[in-house]
């Protein structure tokens, strides 16, 4: 696309028509004189307040959402209520239905900004992209590794711009990580930390029951959509709205909450690529339902030519690493890579202020740290993208070629989770070597009409 967007002038009549679709008098489209995108936005709750602030910036020209509760007692004090963002912006469409969007509007957005639950991502970004809209993506990028595997193929075969939306990898912090790494900093890494003190509230609610209460579905909400490609399950709020993550149907539990930010910096910085074998120790036994509240889970990583295999540690909940020499105790959240020479601490859960440790170790480098030879970006994964699509800026770094293999990482230590099991993982043939039956995980079946991307394998 060129610097200028394609000034495509319409005046597009809405009608109160099929189910799913909200009528409003027109929308009228970004003049190319401003060089601005048109931006839709599904999933506006949450995180996806924040695209609809972003997409603001560029020219917001659609919305949609399945939750359309106007309920304080739904939503916590500091929730954006999707209802209200409908009520707040009457000149944008507004739908229930992806689908009918992008069927309707196809030809009057460039990029779709898409904030659902982890199990609706796949369907969803699938859509726009056989359109050729762009996509952003929340973390993780979907729920199986076949999912992100075709997101990747499509983003080529349909020549669209993606991004998925962790933010770290567009941080300072990040490219002092990997700069430090690449000088020679730290020696060789053999052994990397990271850690979260989730599963917990208000996130991670552990179910009174399981299966939980059955209830009536509430006015304002199409639980059939939410639900989009799992099985169909009765409704109760034990799901929604924000509390779906530790459910493996779907969310991808801590590690699809916290582990895109966490693991980016040693995976990108390392070069890490696939694991070998996954080992995975719980407190309790696995749960095919829901999620633990303690793991330790163990990635093995082959050399990569000249560096040594790596052993990456992933804890959460109840788990905890060992404490680094002089640390009074281990943070709620962070990350640390064992070098030959140096260690590299970073505490959080975005890489955000690495440091040697201990800090003092720093004044040893300080000619070293300051060299600053990578790119920086301005303005989080949204500009970055808009940037991308406008050739304004260059190709985002958690682009989908990125992020889908991150994405896999996450997902085979979710996998390991969710059974309690080990993984050797043949990452070639996409299969787990000593437990074949596996692959009903990485990839999952999907209710019928809800199939996207059989064609990109064949």
């Amino acid at each position: 696309m060129k610097k200028t967007i394609k000034r495509r002038k319409f005046f597009h009549n809405l009608a109160v028509g099929a189910a799913g679709f909200m009528a409003f008098p027109y929308i009228a489209r970004a003049t190319g004189s401003t060089g601005r995108l048109n931006v839709a936005c599904v999933g506006i709750g949450h995180q996806g307040y924040k695209a609809i602030m972003a997409a603001k910036e560029e020219n917001l020209v659609a919305i949609c959402d399945v939750d359309l509760r106007n309920d304080e007692d739904v939503f916590s004090d500091d929730e954006p209520i999707p209802a209200r963002t409908f009520a707040d912006n009457p000149q944008v469409a507004q739908f229930t239905d992806f689908r009918q969007m992008l069927d309707k509007m196809h030809k009057e957005i460039d990029v779709v900004l898409v904030s659902t639950p982890d199990h609706t991502h796949f369907p969803i970004a699938m859509a726009a992209m056989e359109y050729g809209i762009s996509v952003f993506l929340q973390k993780p990028l979907a729920h199986n590794i076949w999912q992100v595997r075709t997101l990747r193929k499509a983003m080529h075969r349909y020549g669209v711009k993606t991004v998925m939306g962790n933010q770290g990898h567009t941080s300072d912090g990040i490219r002092l990580i990997k700069e430090w790494y690449d000088a020679g900093v730290l020696g060789d890494v053999r052994e990397v930390h990271c850690w979260t003190d989730r599963p917990r509230s208000p996130w991670f609610v552990k179910p009174e029951s399981i299966p939980p209460k059955v209830q009536s579905v509430p006015k304002g909400i199409d639980w059939d959509l939410w639900q989009g490609p799992t099985k169909a399950r009765s409704f109760s709020d034990s799901y929604l709205p924000k509390i779906w993550r530790g459910w493996w149907d779907y969310g991808v539990g801590c590690l699809g909450d916290i582990g895109c930010h966490s693991l980016d910096a040693p995976f990108w910085a390392l070069g890490l690529g696939f694991p070998t074998d996954v080992d995975v120790a719980l407190d309790e036994p696995a749960n095919n339902d829901y999620t633990n509240f303690a793991a330790h889970v163990t990635y093995h990583f082959p050399a990569r030519g000249e560096k040594p295999p790596v052993t990456m540690h992933w804890y959460e909940g109840r788990s905890r690493p060992p404490a680094l020499e002089g640390m009074d105790k281990i943070p709620i959240d962070g990350m640390y890579m064992i070098g030959s020479k140096e260690i590299l601490y970073n505490e959080g859960i975005y890489p955000y202020s690495p440091q040697l440790w201990p800090r003092a170790r720093m004044d040893d480098y300080r000619d070293v740290l300051i060299n600053r030879p990578l790119p920086r970006v301005r303005n989080g994964p949204f500009v970055e993208l808009f940037d991308w699509i406008k050739d304004e800026g260059p190709k985002a770094g958690s682009n989908f070629d990125y992020a889908s293999k991150l994405t896999e990482v996450v997902l085979l230590g979710a996998m390991a989770i969710r059974t309690g099991q080990g993984i050797e993982w043949d990452s070639e043939n996409m299969i787990v070597t000593n437990a074949p039956e596996m692959s009903e995980l990485v990839k999952e079946h999907v209710r019928e009409g809800w199939s996207y991307g059989e064609n990109l394998w064949t």
